[in-house]
């Protein structure tokens, strides 16, 4: 219970000073983050958390991600989709596929000695994308709005779209360390564990979707009710699809972009629940994810790993960016900007915790879970510190309005 009091003192804290903090870039989960750091440190730390249940741990965090990925799909804006589709289609079907290579080729580079699936498991984890630690960024006014709109599609769809990668590559990773010269049963299981996963997504997803958008036209429900209507269908697909054998937080994804379109139909906050629960839940896991950078650093670290996250966060997305969005009518400097906004957050750790649940110790997941904090807390710091900063360079580069310029 003292923990609890403790992460929710630490939240409404920041709360009270947000606006101040955001003026040095101080976002919710590095506050969160660092604040676990600190209470979590020490031979006799205030706080620590025991993250021996596995079992528990892990269905707790596939419920967190389920939960963001079924917000996150249900708020991609379709307008945008459509205006930016040529730009959206380059990142999410070229850009993120040579990313992937990127991250396994360059841990090929690094780790020669981890097996090759351990590794492919490793590039599906340090790839996806968070924009909560720069959320400031797709709400700032001063950056372009099409690149905001841009960086929300991508963003809402990217981890979605890695996770049965994910899946599969922990599938055949785990039938290589257990001597398995066959993997095709391995990815059969993942593949039908997707279909399942896609099916109960689709089913909850579209009929909830229905019922609850004739419900509100036919004036039947409340909007507290449409609110905990909303709330319920990624719980709903994640417990089917996890009792038919599929993935939970895949199906929860299939179901939030099944749900969109009824969306637009109910009242305009019928999503404000489950997003703020969606915060609540993930600025928890940050506080977590504190303790996990001292049990990291606690020992030491290698070289390799802390230059493979940097090269992770920066270069692997850069460069496939900007050689997928060449010949697009975006100048440099977007596509620089683009590149450089690709923050790792919630999904890179929760698919390292899953890594380091399904994996044994001396089959990659102590591996991957080690470079999976230091790629995350890179990114955090990296990316959250340089929003305010890019935000205001393009203040600068942003011609004055003609009222403003004729009262000069």
């Amino acid at each position: 219970m003292l923990a609890g009091a403790v992460i929710a003192g630490i939240l409404f804290t920041w709360c009270v000073l947000s606006q101040r903090l955001a003026r040095w870039s101080i976002t919710a989960p590095i506050a969160m983050m660092a604040a676990g750091i600190v209470l979590t440190s020490g031979s006799d730390p205030p706080l620590v958390f025991d993250f021996g249940d596995w079992a528990g741990f892990e269905r707790a965090v596939e419920v967190i991600l389920a939960l963001l990925l079924f917000v996150d799909a249900t708020e991609v804006p379709g307008g945008a989709i459509h205006r930016e589709r040529k730009v959206v289609g380059r990142l999410l079907g070229g850009a993120l596929p040579l990313t992937l290579a990127a991250a396994f080729l360059v841990a090929l580079a690094f780790f020669p000695d981890q097996p090759g699936w351990v590794l492919a498991v490793l590039a599906t984890v340090v790839v996806p994308l968070d924009l909560a630690p720069t959320a400031a960024v797709v709400r700032d006014k001063r950056i372009p709005a099409r690149l905001r709109d841009v960086l929300n599609v991508e963003g809402g769809l990217n981890d979605g779209l890695v996770s049965p990668a994910f899946l599969l590559c922990i599938a055949a990773a785990a039938a290589s360390h257990e001597g398995s010269p066959d993997y095709a049963d391995a990815v059969i299981h993942a593949l039908e564990a997707a279909l399942w996963a896609v099916l109960s997504g689709c089913l909850t997803g579209w009929v909830a979707g229905w019922l609850l958008r004739r419900s509100w036209a036919g004036g039947w429900a409340q909007p507290s009710a449409a609110r905990l209507g909303v709330l319920s269908v990624p719980i709903a697909s994640y417990a089917l699809s996890s009792f038919l054998g599929g993935n939970g937080f895949v199906a929860s994804f299939i179901a939030g972009i099944c749900i969109a379109p009824a969306l637009r139909h109910l009242p305009g906050d019928a999503l404000q629940m489950a997003d703020d629960i969606v915060t609540l839940l993930t600025l928890a896991l940050w506080f977590l994810f504190g303790q996990m950078i001292n049990d990291e650093f606690r020992d030491g670290f290698h070289l390799s790993i802390v230059l493979y996250a940097l090269l992770a966060v920066t270069v692997v997305r850069i460069v496939p960016v900007i050689l997928m969005l060449a010949g697009t009518d975006l100048p440099l400097s977007d596509r620089l900007f683009l590149g450089w906004m690709g923050p790792r957050g919630v999904t890179s750790v929760v698919f390292g915790l899953l890594a380091a649940v399904d994996l044994p110790a001396d089959g990659g997941g102590d591996f991957i879970a080690r470079v999976m904090v230091i790629t995350v807390m890179a990114s955090i710091l990296l990316h959250g510190l340089s929003s305010e900063p890019l935000s205001r360079l393009y203040a600068r580069r942003r011609p004055s309005p003609p009222e403003l310029r004729e009262a000069d």
